[in-house]
């Protein structure tokens, strides 16, 4: 932005050096017309004041009675030749007082050419010379101007041309531009909403997985304790077993003597086992710590007296024995209800880690492509935004092509048939001056012979 500054700036001081050499060429070129227009239309007057007093009807009745006929001497006819040189030269130095020499340079020869005629005895054979001369300069000036003004019109439709294709190329680039910074900014939203979104799903995803794990060590401490109090409700049915129905009674299973144990069994040695830890001495170990009930240091108070034998209870033990039933049937049914669900969250979560993978590829990718699709269109801007600079460079020279065509042209194209019908009326008055003055050499020719074959 700064580079193009520069170049405005720079290109702005040019642009007002150049208004201000165009608007001084202007003037000085308008003064200029107004001077040849003016000096023209003298001119113009002159000639045509000339003709004018050549055709009036008293010149030609007074060159015919001034100018020689067979019968006529030499006198007469230089008196009438005089007559209407004079009166010429009076209207071409009229003009020639307001005419510069070097705008028509053969008006001053015109006048020096007559005046010369004044000190001779020939005829107007230089001065016809020099109306065709004139005439063919007038007809090449009309040639140049008809070549100038189909150049003009061609170079003005050109350059109008370029012109129009350089401000739509400009407009098709602005619009481009545009699309292009709006599709920047639809692309800018889109990236960030992607790695919100992105950022949004790994947390969702981290937080999942610690639910998991939460939830997993939760199931296995719940099957964990369930399946201690199942297997110690079991070991207390079994002990109730051996006592009120021995024939259910499963004897806990015997141990294995290592090699070195029975060896020293069949010596006659007494083997002894370590008693099994846990609750009560089942084996069963729980996560929760038991407190330990201290005894008291007290003795003990004497044992009540009983009356008669003791009695089993066989009602009271069908009660607890169901009642312990139902508690194991009660923990089966948690812990299967617990498995299940626990299953159940697994696949979830397995189920949501997949859909969330593969949701974060498809995310990944997409934002992949925005991202380059954004790099092409920044890319693209750049490339519009300097065809845009360019072409409009390339308008402002063609704008000053058109201005400078214009100040060259437009007088001409104004002017151009009032200058071809002056130019018409000026050739025309001079071949009529041509045709009496080409008609008095010959009448002076004819008079000078037979003046001059009577002084013989």
């Amino acid at each position: 932005m700064k580079e193009d500054l520069d170049d405005t700036q720079a290109a702005l001081a040019q642009d007002k050096a150049f208004l201000a050499e165009l608007e001084k060429g202007c003037s000085t070129k308008a003064a200029d017309w107004e001077e040849r227009s003016k000096t023209r239309a003298e001119e113009l007057l002159a000639l045509a004041d000339t003709i004018k007093v050549l055709n009036d009807d008293d010149a030609l009745e007074l060159f015919k009675q001034t100018l020689p006929s067979a019968s006529a001497s030499l006198l007469q006819v230089q008196q009438g030749m005089s007559a209407v040189r004079a009166r010429a030269l009076a209207v071409l130095r009229s003009a020639k007082t307001s005419v510069s020499s070097a705008d028509r340079p053969g008006l001053e020869l015109l006048v020096l050419a007559l005046v010369g005629k004044e000190r001779s005895s020939g005829g107007f054979g230089k001065v016809i010379k020099m109306i065709d001369d004139m005439v063919a300069l007038l007809g090449r000036e009309q040639k140049d101007d008809e070549d100038k003004k189909a150049q003009c019109a061609q170079e003005l439709d050109l350059a109008d041309d370029q012109k129009k294709a350089l401000e739509r190329s400009i407009s098709d680039e602005e619009a481009a531009i545009d699309a292009a910074k709006e599709a920047i900014g639809t692309l800018t939203r889109e990236l960030a909403a992607l790695e919100a979104g992105i950022q949004a799903l790994d947390l969702a995803v981290a937080e999942a997985t610690a639910q998991r794990k939460s939830e997993n060590a939760e199931y296995k401490d719940l099957m964990a304790s369930d399946g201690a109090a199942q297997e110690l409700l079991d070991h207390a049915k079994n002990r109730l077993y051996q006592f009120y129905n021995p024939k259910l009674y499963k004897p806990p299973p015997q141990v294995e003597l290592s090699s070195e144990d029975r060896v020293y069994s069949s010596m006659g040695g007494v083997v002894t086992t370590v008693a099994p830890g846990g609750i009560s001495g089942t084996g069963i170990a729980v996560l929760a710590q038991v407190s330990a009930h201290s005894q008291s240091k007290d003795a003990p108070a004497p044992p009540p007296e009983t009356w008669g034998a003791y009695a089993t209870k066989d009602q009271e033990k069908n009660g607890v024995i169901a009642m312990i039933d139902l508690l194991i049937r009660d923990l089966q049914k948690e812990m299967t209800e617990a498995e299940t669900q626990e299953k159940d969250s697994q696949a979830e979560y397995e189920q949501m880690m997949k859909d969330s993978a593969a949701k974060r590829t498809t995310d990944s990718q997409s934002l992949t492509e925005k991202g380059d699709a954004k790099a092409h269109t920044e890319a693209a801007l750049q490339a519009h935004s300097k065809a845009r600079a360019e072409g409009a460079a390339e308008l402002m020279a063609t704008m000053k092509t058109i201005s400078s065509l214009h100040a060259e042209c437009d007088w001409l194209l104004q002017y151009y048939d009032a200058r071809k019908e002056a130019r018409a009326g000026e050739v025309d008055s001079l071949k009529k001056a041509k045709a009496v003055l080409s008609g008095a050499s010959y009448s002076l020719l004819q008079t000078t012979r037979s003046h001059g074959f009577l002084r013989k």
